[in-house]
């Protein structure tokens, strides 16, 4: 059985997140930034079964594609082309960065810790991916 890798797709960083083999349990992998995430990822699927790929889709409160989507398409394509095999889904992410920013006072993570950007866009993938397994 293969992991499933989620994607919080950001200008400058990018969060990433995976499960278990068994799908059941998503886990905030790392952050890193945009112009690093080919190379990585290409490391990460060689080494891990990666069967499926999830990309947080940012949509407007009306279900209308968000303004960074622009960025987004071709971030896509060049997913598409690098890992053939591996198939893409879309997932809504609305609100992902604030349930992560909760998420972190919840857990009691000093003001200082939750200034992290990287942080919070890594806990975003991990609630993209959490909220994609509810789907399966």
């Amino acid at each position: 059985m293969g992991k499933i890798l989620a994607i919080d797709y950001g200008v400058k960083r990018i969060g990433l997140a995976v499960t278990d083999d068994m799908k059941m349990i998503a886990f905030g992998l790392t952050t890193v930034s945009t112009t690093e995430v080919f190379a990585f990822l290409s490391d990460y699927i060689t080494k891990e079964k990666v069967e499926l790929i999830v990309v947080g889709e940012p949509k407007q409160m009306d279900n209308t594609a968000s303004e960074s989507e622009m960025y987004i398409k071709p971030f896509l394509k060049k997913l598409e082309e690098q890992f053939p095999t591996v198939p893409i889904k879309r997932h809504d992410e609305r609100f992902t960065s604030k349930m992560a920013f909760k998420t972190m006072l919840d857990s009691g993570l000093k003001k200082k810790q939750r200034k992290n950007k990287a942080l919070i866009d890594e806990i975003s993938a991990t609630i993209i991916l959490q909220d994609f397994l509810k789907t399966l």
